[in-house]
Protein backbone atom coordinates (compact mmCIF):
# COMPACT_ATOMS: atom_id res chain seq x y z
CA UNK A 1 0.00 0.00 0.00
CA UNK A 2 1.58 2.94 -0.93
CA UNK A 3 1.94 5.50 2.25
CA UNK A 4 -0.30 7.45 2.70
CA UNK A 5 -2.99 5.97 1.17
CA UNK A 6 -4.42 9.18 0.27
CA UNK A 7 -2.29 9.74 -2.55
CA UNK A 8 -3.03 5.82 -3.85
CA UNK A 9 -5.11 5.01 -7.33
CA UNK A 10 -6.13 1.98 -5.65
CA UNK A 11 -7.39 3.12 -2.24
CA UNK A 12 -8.79 6.48 -3.60
CA UNK A 13 -12.52 5.34 -2.72
CA UNK A 14 -11.84 3.69 0.20
CA UNK A 15 -10.22 6.88 1.63
CA UNK A 16 -11.40 9.86 -0.68
CA UNK A 17 -10.39 13.15 0.61
CA UNK A 18 -11.51 15.05 -2.22
CA UNK A 19 -10.46 18.88 -1.95
CA UNK A 20 -9.13 18.23 1.16
CA UNK A 21 -6.57 16.34 -0.67
CA UNK A 22 -6.10 18.85 -3.83
CA UNK A 23 -5.38 21.56 -1.05
CA UNK A 24 -2.35 19.45 0.36
CA UNK A 25 -0.53 18.80 -3.22
CA UNK A 26 2.85 20.64 -3.70
CA UNK A 27 1.11 22.58 -6.47
CA UNK A 28 -1.20 24.05 -4.30
CA UNK A 29 1.24 24.52 -1.31
CA UNK A 30 3.53 26.45 -3.91
CA UNK A 31 0.70 28.51 -5.18
CA UNK A 32 -0.31 29.29 -1.87
CA UNK A 33 2.99 31.07 -0.62
CA UNK A 34 3.44 32.96 -3.86
CA UNK A 35 0.24 34.36 -2.86
CA UNK A 36 1.50 35.31 0.46
CA UNK A 37 4.69 36.78 -1.12
CA UNK A 38 2.36 38.85 -3.76
CA UNK A 39 0.24 40.23 -0.87
CA UNK A 40 3.19 41.06 0.99
CA UNK A 41 4.33 42.98 -2.00
CA UNK A 42 1.37 44.54 -2.64
CA UNK A 43 1.21 45.47 1.03
CA UNK A 44 4.73 47.00 1.62
CA UNK A 45 4.57 48.91 -1.82
CA UNK A 46 1.09 50.89 -0.63
CA UNK A 47 3.46 51.90 2.36
CA UNK A 48 6.59 52.64 0.31
CA UNK A 49 8.59 49.84 2.11
CA UNK A 50 9.26 49.12 -1.87
CA UNK A 51 8.56 51.21 -4.90
CA UNK A 52 4.73 50.73 -5.59
CA UNK A 53 5.72 49.58 -9.08
CA UNK A 54 7.49 47.08 -7.67
CA UNK A 55 4.67 46.02 -5.32
CA UNK A 56 2.19 45.73 -8.08
CA UNK A 57 4.72 43.86 -10.43
CA UNK A 58 5.69 41.26 -7.68
CA UNK A 59 1.59 41.15 -7.36
CA UNK A 60 0.11 40.79 -10.60
CA UNK A 61 3.52 37.68 -11.11
CA UNK A 62 2.25 36.06 -7.94
CA UNK A 63 -1.26 35.83 -9.86
CA UNK A 64 0.14 34.81 -13.16
CA UNK A 65 3.28 32.77 -12.95
CA UNK A 66 3.46 29.14 -12.79
CA UNK A 67 6.28 27.63 -10.86
CA UNK A 68 7.54 23.92 -11.02
CA UNK A 69 7.95 22.34 -7.43
CA UNK A 70 9.88 20.00 -8.74
CA UNK A 71 12.31 22.37 -9.14
CA UNK A 72 12.87 23.46 -5.88
CA UNK A 73 13.54 19.67 -4.31
CA UNK A 74 16.87 19.54 -4.62
CA UNK A 75 17.36 22.89 -2.62
CA UNK A 76 14.27 22.11 -0.02
CA UNK A 77 16.57 19.23 0.74
CA UNK A 78 19.15 21.40 1.45
CA UNK A 79 17.85 24.07 3.49
CA UNK A 80 14.93 22.53 5.22
CA UNK A 81 12.46 24.99 3.65
CA UNK A 82 11.39 25.42 0.39
CA UNK A 83 10.89 29.06 0.58
CA UNK A 84 14.54 30.04 -0.66
CA UNK A 85 14.13 27.96 -3.68
CA UNK A 86 10.77 29.33 -4.41
CA UNK A 87 11.78 33.32 -4.00
CA UNK A 88 14.99 31.99 -6.73
CA UNK A 89 12.44 30.62 -8.88
CA UNK A 90 9.68 33.46 -8.59
CA UNK A 91 12.38 36.52 -9.41
CA UNK A 92 13.81 34.09 -12.75
CA UNK A 93 10.71 33.95 -13.96
CA UNK A 94 9.78 37.28 -13.82
CA UNK A 95 12.28 38.48 -15.79
CA UNK A 96 12.22 41.92 -14.06
CA UNK A 97 15.21 42.09 -11.81
CA UNK A 98 14.68 45.85 -10.83
CA UNK A 99 11.33 44.61 -9.61
CA UNK A 100 11.58 41.33 -8.05
CA UNK A 101 15.24 42.02 -6.12
CA UNK A 102 12.01 43.49 -3.42
CA UNK A 103 10.38 40.17 -3.56
CA UNK A 104 10.01 38.61 -0.36
CA UNK A 105 11.29 41.67 1.37
CA UNK A 106 11.62 41.55 5.62
CA UNK A 107 10.38 38.66 5.26
CA UNK A 108 11.50 35.29 6.63
CA UNK A 109 11.05 31.44 5.48
CA UNK A 110 8.63 30.67 8.01
CA UNK A 111 6.15 34.10 7.83
CA UNK A 112 5.45 32.64 4.22
CA UNK A 113 5.41 29.23 4.60
CA UNK A 114 2.91 29.42 7.81
CA UNK A 115 0.55 31.90 6.22
CA UNK A 116 0.32 29.74 3.42
CA UNK A 117 -0.86 27.24 5.21
CA UNK A 118 -3.26 29.57 6.97
CA UNK A 119 -4.82 30.37 3.46
CA UNK A 120 -5.29 26.49 2.86
CA UNK A 121 -6.42 25.91 6.38
CA UNK A 122 -9.07 28.51 5.96
CA UNK A 123 -10.45 26.30 3.06
CA UNK A 124 -10.18 22.86 4.69
CA UNK A 125 -12.42 24.57 6.52
CA UNK A 126 -14.83 25.60 4.72
CA UNK A 127 -14.53 21.90 3.29
CA UNK A 128 -15.58 20.50 6.59
CA UNK A 129 -18.43 22.52 7.33
CA UNK A 130 -20.47 21.74 3.70
CA UNK A 131 -19.70 17.99 4.48
CA UNK A 132 -20.68 18.16 8.25
CA UNK A 133 -23.57 20.26 7.31
CA UNK A 134 -24.99 17.36 4.93
CA UNK A 135 -23.85 15.02 7.59
CA UNK A 136 -25.95 17.17 10.12
CA UNK A 137 -29.47 17.39 7.65
CA UNK A 138 -29.50 13.90 7.00
CA UNK A 139 -29.31 12.76 10.57
CA UNK A 140 -32.04 15.13 11.20
CA UNK A 141 -34.14 13.39 8.96
CA UNK A 142 -33.98 10.26 10.45
CA UNK A 143 -34.48 11.67 14.32
CA UNK A 144 -37.37 13.51 13.34
CA UNK A 145 -38.75 10.83 10.77
CA UNK A 146 -38.17 7.90 13.14
CA UNK A 147 -38.46 9.87 16.74
CA UNK A 148 -41.05 7.52 17.95
CA UNK A 149 -39.59 3.74 16.69
CA UNK A 150 -38.67 2.16 19.47
CA UNK A 151 -35.39 0.01 19.49
CA UNK A 152 -33.43 -1.61 22.91
CA UNK A 153 -31.09 0.80 24.37
CA UNK A 154 -27.82 -1.28 25.14
CA UNK A 155 -25.37 -0.15 27.78
CA UNK A 156 -22.45 -2.49 28.25
CA UNK A 157 -23.16 -4.46 25.46
CA UNK A 158 -26.73 -5.69 27.52
CA UNK A 159 -29.98 -4.68 26.81
CA UNK A 160 -31.04 -1.61 29.10
CA UNK A 161 -34.28 0.06 28.84
CA UNK A 162 -36.37 1.33 25.15
CA UNK A 163 -35.31 4.33 23.30
CA UNK A 164 -36.06 5.41 20.03
CA UNK A 165 -34.05 5.40 16.80
CA UNK A 166 -34.47 8.50 16.16
CA UNK A 167 -32.68 9.64 20.10
CA UNK A 168 -29.83 7.26 18.22
CA UNK A 169 -29.99 9.75 15.67
CA UNK A 170 -29.82 12.97 17.52
CA UNK A 171 -27.28 11.33 20.11
CA UNK A 172 -24.71 10.98 17.07
CA UNK A 173 -26.09 14.05 15.72
CA UNK A 174 -25.33 16.23 19.08
CA UNK A 175 -21.53 16.49 19.29
CA UNK A 176 -21.22 17.25 15.15
CA UNK A 177 -23.62 20.33 15.73
CA UNK A 178 -21.59 21.28 18.69
CA UNK A 179 -18.67 21.19 16.88
CA UNK A 180 -19.90 22.74 13.67
CA UNK A 181 -21.13 25.56 15.64
CA UNK A 182 -17.28 26.20 16.69
CA UNK A 183 -16.11 26.63 13.26
CA UNK A 184 -16.35 30.05 12.84
CA UNK A 185 -13.84 30.62 15.83
CA UNK A 186 -11.67 28.34 14.42
CA UNK A 187 -11.66 30.31 11.04
CA UNK A 188 -11.02 33.39 13.17
CA UNK A 189 -8.05 31.73 15.05
CA UNK A 190 -6.09 31.81 11.58
CA UNK A 191 -2.97 34.46 11.26
CA UNK A 192 -0.36 36.09 9.25
CA UNK A 193 2.81 35.76 10.08
CA UNK A 194 5.30 39.02 9.43
CA UNK A 195 8.29 38.34 12.54
CA UNK A 196 11.39 38.27 10.42
CA UNK A 197 14.41 36.05 11.22
CA UNK A 198 13.82 35.60 14.95
CA UNK A 199 10.56 36.86 15.47
CA UNK A 200 11.55 40.41 15.82
CA UNK A 201 10.73 41.89 12.49
CA UNK A 202 13.92 43.93 12.80
CA UNK A 203 14.60 44.16 8.98
CA UNK A 204 10.85 45.93 8.65
CA UNK A 205 11.27 48.60 11.07
CA UNK A 206 8.77 50.56 13.09
CA UNK A 207 6.63 49.44 10.01
CA UNK A 208 6.43 46.46 11.23
CA UNK A 209 2.97 46.20 12.83
CA UNK A 210 1.12 48.25 10.42
CA UNK A 211 2.40 45.77 7.56
CA UNK A 212 1.09 42.72 9.49
CA UNK A 213 -1.90 44.44 10.38
CA UNK A 214 -2.27 45.26 6.27
CA UNK A 215 -1.24 41.66 4.96
CA UNK A 216 -3.78 40.19 7.48
CA UNK A 217 -6.25 42.41 5.48
CA UNK A 218 -5.35 41.55 2.09
CA UNK A 219 -5.31 37.57 2.73
CA UNK A 220 -8.38 37.99 5.17
CA UNK A 221 -6.51 36.35 8.05
CA UNK A 222 -6.13 37.55 11.27
CA UNK A 223 -3.73 40.09 12.58
CA UNK A 224 -2.34 38.07 15.69
CA UNK A 225 -0.45 41.30 17.09
CA UNK A 226 2.86 39.57 17.62
CA UNK A 227 4.87 37.05 16.49
CA UNK A 228 3.89 33.03 16.95
CA UNK A 229 6.60 31.34 15.36
CA UNK A 230 7.18 29.43 18.37
CA UNK A 231 3.57 29.45 19.94
CA UNK A 232 1.80 26.96 17.59
CA UNK A 233 -1.35 27.42 19.36
CA UNK A 234 -3.48 28.01 16.01
CA UNK A 235 -1.89 24.61 14.82
CA UNK A 236 -2.64 23.15 17.83
CA UNK A 237 -6.15 24.37 18.15
CA UNK A 238 -7.18 22.47 14.62
CA UNK A 239 -5.66 19.70 14.80
CA UNK A 240 -7.65 18.88 18.79
CA UNK A 241 -10.90 19.93 17.05
CA UNK A 242 -9.81 17.32 13.57
CA UNK A 243 -9.48 14.51 16.27
CA UNK A 244 -12.97 15.74 18.52
CA UNK A 245 -14.59 15.76 15.41
CA UNK A 246 -13.13 12.27 13.77
CA UNK A 247 -14.05 10.46 16.90
CA UNK A 248 -17.79 11.60 16.82
CA UNK A 249 -17.83 10.29 13.85
CA UNK A 250 -15.63 6.86 14.95
CA UNK A 251 -19.06 6.69 17.29
CA UNK A 252 -21.19 6.96 14.29
CA UNK A 253 -19.23 3.90 12.64
CA UNK A 254 -19.04 1.60 15.94
CA UNK A 255 -22.60 1.77 16.05
CA UNK A 256 -23.76 1.08 12.46
CA UNK A 257 -20.65 -1.77 12.57
CA UNK A 258 -22.71 -3.61 15.74
CA UNK A 259 -26.24 -2.29 14.61
CA UNK A 260 -25.74 -4.33 10.68
CA UNK A 261 -23.83 -7.50 12.29
CA UNK A 262 -25.36 -10.92 11.80
CA UNK A 263 -28.08 -11.63 14.80
CA UNK A 264 -28.73 -8.05 15.06
CA UNK A 265 -29.44 -6.63 11.72
CA UNK A 266 -31.81 -3.25 13.16
CA UNK A 267 -29.88 -1.51 11.05
CA UNK A 268 -29.34 -1.73 6.82
CA UNK A 269 -27.14 -0.03 4.59
CA UNK A 270 -28.03 -0.17 1.22
CA UNK A 271 -24.34 -0.65 -0.03
CA UNK A 272 -22.52 -2.93 1.75
CA UNK A 273 -19.02 -4.41 0.57
CA UNK A 274 -19.03 -7.91 -0.95
CA UNK A 275 -16.55 -10.80 0.31
CA UNK A 276 -14.54 -12.38 -2.62
CA UNK A 277 -15.57 -15.78 -0.99
CA UNK A 278 -18.49 -15.63 1.01
CA UNK A 279 -21.33 -14.37 -1.64
CA UNK A 280 -23.78 -13.51 1.83
CA UNK A 281 -21.92 -10.95 2.79
CA UNK A 282 -22.74 -7.20 2.86
CA UNK A 283 -19.48 -5.38 4.93
CA UNK A 284 -19.97 -2.72 6.40
CA UNK A 285 -16.87 -1.27 4.64
CA UNK A 286 -17.79 2.69 4.72
CA UNK A 287 -18.32 2.66 8.84
CA UNK A 288 -15.09 0.65 9.59
CA UNK A 289 -13.23 3.19 7.08
CA UNK A 290 -14.90 5.73 8.49
CA UNK A 291 -12.92 4.33 12.55
CA UNK A 292 -9.91 3.55 11.34
CA UNK A 293 -9.58 7.14 9.91
CA UNK A 294 -10.68 8.48 13.39
CA UNK A 295 -7.87 6.16 15.34
CA UNK A 296 -5.55 7.40 12.47
CA UNK A 297 -6.27 10.80 13.20
CA UNK A 298 -5.83 10.16 17.35
CA UNK A 299 -2.30 9.17 16.85
CA UNK A 300 -1.44 11.83 13.96
CA UNK A 301 -3.00 14.33 16.83
CA UNK A 302 -1.11 13.20 19.24
CA UNK A 303 2.08 13.68 17.45
CA UNK A 304 0.93 17.16 16.70
CA UNK A 305 0.17 18.14 20.56
CA UNK A 306 3.51 16.15 21.28
CA UNK A 307 5.44 18.60 18.40
CA UNK A 308 3.93 22.02 19.91
CA UNK A 309 6.73 22.77 22.22
CA UNK A 310 9.39 24.90 19.90
CA UNK A 311 12.52 25.13 21.27
CA UNK A 312 14.15 29.05 21.47
CA UNK A 313 13.12 31.22 18.62
CA UNK A 314 12.77 28.69 15.62
CA UNK A 315 12.86 25.17 15.58
CA UNK A 316 13.22 23.19 12.47
CA UNK A 317 12.54 19.77 14.02
CA UNK A 318 9.13 20.28 15.63
CA UNK A 319 8.21 22.28 12.66
CA UNK A 320 9.02 19.14 10.13
CA UNK A 321 6.70 17.03 12.55
CA UNK A 322 4.18 19.63 11.60
CA UNK A 323 4.58 19.11 7.99
CA UNK A 324 4.84 15.35 8.45
CA UNK A 325 1.50 15.16 10.42
CA UNK A 326 -1.20 17.93 10.07
CA UNK A 327 -1.51 16.78 6.36
CA UNK A 328 -2.53 13.40 7.10
CA UNK A 329 -4.57 14.76 9.63
CA UNK A 330 -6.78 16.82 7.74
CA UNK A 331 -7.15 14.57 5.01
CA UNK A 332 -8.06 12.10 7.71
CA UNK A 333 -11.04 13.76 8.73
CA UNK A 334 -12.12 14.79 4.90
CA UNK A 335 -12.39 10.86 4.25
CA UNK A 336 -14.06 10.05 7.55
CA UNK A 337 -16.69 12.91 6.85
CA UNK A 338 -17.47 11.65 2.93
CA UNK A 339 -17.76 7.92 4.39
CA UNK A 340 -20.20 9.14 6.86
CA UNK A 341 -21.54 10.82 4.35
CA UNK A 342 -22.24 7.79 2.27
CA UNK A 343 -22.63 5.14 5.44
CA UNK A 344 -26.07 7.31 6.22
CA UNK A 345 -26.90 7.72 3.07
CA UNK A 346 -27.52 4.20 2.66
CA UNK A 347 -28.73 3.58 5.81
CA UNK A 348 -32.15 2.59 7.12
CA UNK A 349 -33.45 1.30 10.52
CA UNK A 350 -34.68 -2.24 10.44
CA UNK A 351 -37.54 -2.05 12.74
CA UNK A 352 -39.31 -5.34 12.25
CA UNK A 353 -35.57 -6.62 13.96
CA UNK A 354 -36.10 -3.58 16.04
CA UNK A 355 -39.74 -4.93 17.53
CA UNK A 356 -38.16 -8.78 17.18
CA UNK A 357 -35.19 -7.55 19.78
CA UNK A 358 -37.89 -5.81 22.37
CA UNK A 359 -40.12 -8.95 21.87
CA UNK A 360 -37.47 -11.20 22.69
CA UNK A 361 -36.53 -9.59 26.15
CA UNK A 362 -39.90 -10.81 27.70
CA UNK A 363 -40.58 -7.45 29.24
CA UNK A 364 -37.27 -7.40 30.90
CA UNK A 365 -35.89 -3.93 29.48
CA UNK A 366 -39.20 -2.89 31.84
CA UNK A 367 -37.59 -3.51 35.11
CA UNK A 368 -36.42 0.00 35.94
CA UNK A 369 -39.75 1.23 35.12
CA UNK A 370 -41.53 -1.80 37.22
CA UNK A 371 -39.22 -1.23 40.40
CA UNK A 372 -40.25 3.00 39.92
CA UNK A 373 -43.98 1.46 40.07
CA UNK A 374 -43.74 -0.25 43.03
CA UNK A 375 -41.83 2.58 45.14
CA UNK A 376 -44.75 3.98 45.31
CA UNK A 377 -46.54 1.20 47.36
CA UNK A 378 -43.27 -0.15 49.00
CA UNK A 379 -39.15 1.64 49.50
CA UNK A 380 -37.39 1.69 46.78
CA UNK A 381 -34.95 -1.11 48.03
CA UNK A 382 -37.86 -3.73 48.53
CA UNK A 383 -39.04 -2.84 45.24
CA UNK A 384 -35.83 -3.33 43.49
CA UNK A 385 -35.43 -6.33 45.26
CA UNK A 386 -38.86 -8.14 44.53
CA UNK A 387 -38.19 -6.76 40.53
CA UNK A 388 -34.55 -8.79 40.70
CA UNK A 389 -36.54 -11.81 42.27
CA UNK A 390 -38.94 -11.76 39.05
CA UNK A 391 -36.33 -11.18 36.69
CA UNK A 392 -34.14 -13.82 37.96
CA UNK A 393 -37.43 -16.43 37.55
CA UNK A 394 -38.04 -15.28 34.03
CA UNK A 395 -34.91 -16.10 33.03
CA UNK A 396 -34.77 -19.23 34.52
CA UNK A 397 -37.99 -20.38 33.69
CA UNK A 398 -39.15 -18.50 31.22
CA UNK A 399 -41.76 -16.36 30.68
CA UNK A 400 -43.01 -12.13 30.27
CA UNK A 401 -42.29 -9.75 33.39
CA UNK A 402 -45.73 -8.27 32.31
CA UNK A 403 -47.73 -11.44 33.20
CA UNK A 404 -45.47 -12.13 36.14
CA UNK A 405 -45.86 -8.38 37.83
CA UNK A 406 -49.48 -8.32 36.62
CA UNK A 407 -50.02 -11.84 38.78
CA UNK A 408 -48.70 -10.14 42.07
CA UNK A 409 -49.74 -7.32 41.49
CA UNK A 410 -53.03 -6.64 39.11
CA UNK A 411 -53.51 -3.36 39.71
CA UNK A 412 -50.42 -2.22 38.26
CA UNK A 413 -50.56 0.38 34.46
CA UNK A 414 -49.67 -2.59 31.74
CA UNK A 415 -48.58 0.34 29.80
CA UNK A 416 -45.53 0.48 31.36
CA UNK A 417 -44.89 -2.79 30.13
CA UNK A 418 -45.11 -1.08 26.55
CA UNK A 419 -41.76 -0.04 24.68
CA UNK A 420 -43.94 2.54 22.13
CA UNK A 421 -44.86 4.28 25.57
CA UNK A 422 -41.46 3.80 27.95
CA UNK A 423 -39.27 5.98 25.94
CA UNK A 424 -39.11 8.37 28.34
CA UNK A 425 -37.45 11.73 26.79
CA UNK A 426 -36.32 9.84 23.62
CA UNK A 427 -38.62 11.06 21.09
CA UNK A 428 -38.06 14.77 22.69
CA UNK A 429 -34.75 14.31 22.06
CA UNK A 430 -35.22 13.18 18.72
CA UNK A 431 -37.50 16.65 17.49
CA UNK A 432 -35.03 18.47 19.56
CA UNK A 433 -31.70 17.81 17.69
CA UNK A 434 -33.91 17.95 13.87
CA UNK A 435 -35.11 21.44 15.30
CA UNK A 436 -31.72 22.38 16.32
CA UNK A 437 -30.21 21.24 13.12
CA UNK A 438 -32.88 23.65 11.16
CA UNK A 439 -32.51 26.98 13.17
CA UNK A 440 -28.54 26.02 12.35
Amino acid sequence: MPSPAFSSQLYARLFPTGEVGRLFTDSAEVRAMMLVEGALAKVQGARGVIPEISGRAIHRASLELQLDPGGMAEETGANGVPVPALVRLFREAMQAPEHAQYLHWGATSQDIADTALMLRLRQVIGQYETALDGILARLAVLADAHAELPMAARTYGQHATPTSFGAVAASWGWPLLSLRGETEALRAGLPVSLSGAAGTADALGEEAPTLRADLAGALGLTDPGRSWHTDRTPILRVGAWIARVAAALAKIGEDLILGTQSGIGEMTLAAGGGSSTMPQKQNPVAPSAVVALAAQAQGLNATLQAAGTHAQQRDGAAWFTEWLTLPQLCQSLAAALARSGDALDALAPGAEAMAGTLAQSRGLMAAEALSFALAERMSRPEAQAEVKALAREIAAEGGHLRDAALARWPDLDPAIFDPSRAMGQAPAEARAFAKAVRKH
